[in-house]
């Protein structure tokens, strides 16, 4: 019995709860006190985040509300939410390297038409003709 009520304690949810209980009665509780105290309140704990933006728009009669969390996952994901995960990454990752050799292209074409270097002569993409007149002036 021991065992299980040292699982019950090490529990996310159970320490938060123990740590907003005065000292002297958070050992009066038993495991399976513990439990139901986890099951009747464990579904609305949310915890604390690293970003936690609440907002609320009025439009005519209508209130709207806006939630955005973010922070540390701590549940185990099923395989579903992995697959959706990595897939999210992999996309990330791509759309980072696109654009970092996009701006990357960029640059060197901007620093070779600083120095008038023609690779095609007659040729040019007016970029820099753009970056000197909104940029440089």
């Amino acid at each position: 019995m021991s065992s299980v009520s040292d699982d019950v304690r090490d529990d996310f949810f159970v320490k938060n709860l123990l740590e907003k209980l005065p000292s002297d009665s958070r050992g009066s509780f038993s495991a399976d006190q513990l439990l139901a105290l986890k099951v009747a309140f464990g579904g609305r704990a949310w915890g604390v985040h690293a970003v936690d933006l609440r907002w609320t728009l009025k439009i005519w009669r209508w209130h709207y509300y806006f939630v955005v969390l973010a922070g540390r996952n701590r549940r185990e994901l099923s395989r579903r939410e992995r697959e959706i995960a990595r897939v999210a990454m992999v996309l990330s990752l791509a759309i980072f390297l696109v654009f970092s050799a996009l701006l990357g292209l960029l640059m060197l074409y901007l620093v070779k038409s600083a120095f008038g270097i023609n690779l095609f002569p007659g040729f040019s993409l007016g970029i820099w003709g753009w970056f000197q007149e909104s940029i440089l002036r």
